[in-house]
This record gives structure tokens, C-alpha cells and sequence, in this order.
């Protein structure tokens, strides 16, 4: 089963819900949030609770999504209260790239392991524990909170002090916090996680800067188990040509780390499991246009897809104005 959301008038909203080959409005429930809330008060599944709801007319995701009626699969009345943060090198693959962004150019360098290899090596070997005991902890960053967020089809704004605006294809987790501060997993999305890879190159102690930049995750939500091998494919369009396309594989089959080990390092802090937050948490990639020596520009529209997440996710770039920040004392 897979979920959307789409506006309704000016400022409201409707979840839509697709099975097999039927997509339907799901009746009683203006949101993806409430769905999820209602579900974990009635203590069951996600996907029961959209089955006993009463179905609505049927619905046409891709036409909806043509139409800019899709927003984001989920979001809170408060933007602060959507946390979006990510994990890095937790794929196979993911740490040469990585490593050929951070490593210095000496005879010394080449013949150690730069602090990503390390981290990498850390996965390999301990991202993948047996089950209750504790794995090793991933790279971990934080991107921002709701207000940062793009919906699928809108631009990903770069800021204009960036030195690069590169897209990350992802899947992201996305989860709400219960009241007694019990996290549960709604279902998991593709992401964008876009950052700012020259700056991240100039020294890797940069990372959280680059990642201080837009996302966008969607359109559809996968509700259920993640599979365990993903192939997807990234594109980026420039006018009519694509400039680059190249395929990523994500699920456990292809990671360092199981989803289980990310979440309990992430949900591990009590600050994460604040009642009625929802958190989209990315998982990392191996795959970056960045890595093949494309330098994107303003309008370049990025494509993310992968069979089992239906809809494809799209976003332009665009670059933000410059802005002169001064800092006033009271």
C-alpha cells in the first residue's frame, strides 16, 4: 500500500491510497498525520486502519501530481515539529566516493584510511548486529526541520551563498511520535536529499554546513516493509536533454547497516522522541551526479525513481537571492 497527500481548495487536504492497480480518497481522515495517529490510539496497523476507513472516489495519482495538487506525503501544523535529518556511508560503494571528495592529495594519505574509510569500515563490520544487540553508530547530520522541506514538484532552492546544489537519491523513513513518546515508523519514501557537495569537499569537518540546504521526500509514501534490494534511477534534465542518469540501489541487501541499527541511534535521544513530532530520516546513497563531474545549474530538473515507491519524485533547482544579514544587539 502506498499514501499521498493532495490539496483540497486553498489550505486543506486529502490522503489518497493506492493497492495493486486501484488508488481511492480515503474517506474520514483529512491527513497522512491523522491516519497515523489514529492508528497507533487504536492500536493497529497502518494499512488496517486505511482498509476499514470508508472509500471516497477513485483517484488518479499521476493526474493529481500533474495537476500540482501533491504536497508532501506527511506534515504537522508546525513546520519546527517536522525533523529531518540523515545518516552517510551506510552503502556499499558510498565510501569511494566519499573518500575521493575528503582525501588530501600526499603519499601519507594514500597510505591510511581518511576518517570516512574508517567510518565506513565501522559499518562493515559492526552495521549489521544480531537482533537486540546494539550496532555500531552511523555518520549523522541534521538538514533541517518542515520549513525546509519541498513538496515533490517544487523547487529545491539553493541558497545563494552555496558552492554547488547536488541531488542525493535516497529513501527516507518516515516516522510520528506517539504521546507516550514511542516512535512509530509511518512507511518509507524516496528523497532528494540535496546538499552542497563543493563546500562539503573543501574539508569534510564542513559536512553539516552542506547539509543545511532543502529536501524534498515523496510523493508517495511505501507503507509496510521496506524490500531488501532497491534499483532505482537517478536523472537530472536540462531543457529537453538528460545530463546525467545512472542507476542507485538502496535496501539492507546493499547497505553497511540494517534500518533497525539507524533507527535506534537516531531514536535513542530522548530529544527525538517528543509526542506528535514527525521525523524524516534519510539513509544515505552511493550514487551522486557530483561524483561524474556534473556541475548543475538553475533549472535543471532532478528525477528520482524506483518501482516499488510508484510515482517518480521531481524537483527543479532554483538559486535564492542574495540576502545581507546583519546581526542587531538589543
Amino acid at each position: 500500500m502506498r499514501l499521498m497527500q493532495v490539496r483540497k481548495g486553498r489550505n486543506g487536504r486529502q490522503v489518497v491510497a493506492t493497492e495493486g492497480e486501484e488508488s481511492w480518497f480515503v474517506a474520514g481522515f483529512d491527513t497522512v498525520y491523522d491516519l497515523a495517529m489514529a492508528a497507533i490510539a487504536r492500536g493497529a496497523s497502518l494499512e488496517e486502519t486505511v482498509r476499514r476507513a470508508k472509500r471516497g472516489a477513485k483517484a488518479k495519482p499521476a493526474a493529481l501530481l500533474a495537476a500540482n495538487r501533491v504536497v508532501s506525503p506527511i506534515e504537522h501544523a508546525d513546520p519546527a515539529h517536522v525533523i529531518v535529518t540523515g545518516t552517510g556511508l551506510t552503502h556499499l560503494g558510498s565510501a569511494a566516493t566519499r573518500d575521493s571528495m575528503h582525501q588530501k592529495v600526499t603519499e601519507a594519505a594514500e597510505e591510511t584510511l581518511t576518517d570516512s574509510m574508517k567510518m565506513f569500515r565501522m559499518g562493515l563490520e559492526g552495521g549489521k548486529p544480531k537482533r537486540g544487540k546494539p550496532g555500531v553508530q552511523p555518520e549523522w547530520f541534521y538538514k533541517g526541520d518542515g520549513s525546509f522541506v519541498a513538496a515533490p514538484g517544487a523547487p529545491l532552492v539553493s541558497p545563494a551563498f552555496a558552492e554547488d546544489g547536488g541531488e542525493e537519491p535516497e529513501v527516507a523513513g518516515i516516522y510520528v511520535v506517539a504521546k507516550d513518546g514511542t516512535p512509530f515508523r509511518v512507511g518509507f519514501a524516496l528523497m532528494n536529499e540535496f546538499s552542497d557537495h563543493v563546500t562539503e569537499r573543501q574539508n569534510y569537518l564542513f559536512l553539516a554546513h552542506s547539509k543545511l540546504r532543502p529536501s524534498s521526500f515523496g510523493p508517495e509514501i511505501l507503507v509496510g516493509d521496506l524490500p531488501g534490494d532497491i534499483r532505482g534511477t537517478s536523472r537530472i534534465r536540462r531543457g529537453k536533454t538528460v545530463i546525467f542518469e545512472q542507476p542507485f540501489l538502496t535496501g539492507e541487501a546493499n547497505m553497511s547497516h540494517t534500518i533497525a541499527n539507524l533507527e535506534a541511534h537516531h531514536f535513542k535521544y530522548p530529544w527525538f522522541r517528543r509526542p506528535g513530532d514527525v521525523h524524516v530520516h534519510c539513509f544515505g546513497t552511493a550514487t551522486l551526479s557530483f561524483a561524474a563531474g556534473v556541475r548543475t545549474k538553475k533549472g535543471d530538473v532532478f528525477e528520482i525513481a524506483a518501482e516499488p515507491f510508484g510515482l517518480p519524485l521531481q524537483n527543479p533547482l532554483d538559486v535564492a537571492k542574495r540576502e545581507q544579514i546583519a546581526v542587531k544587539a538589543l
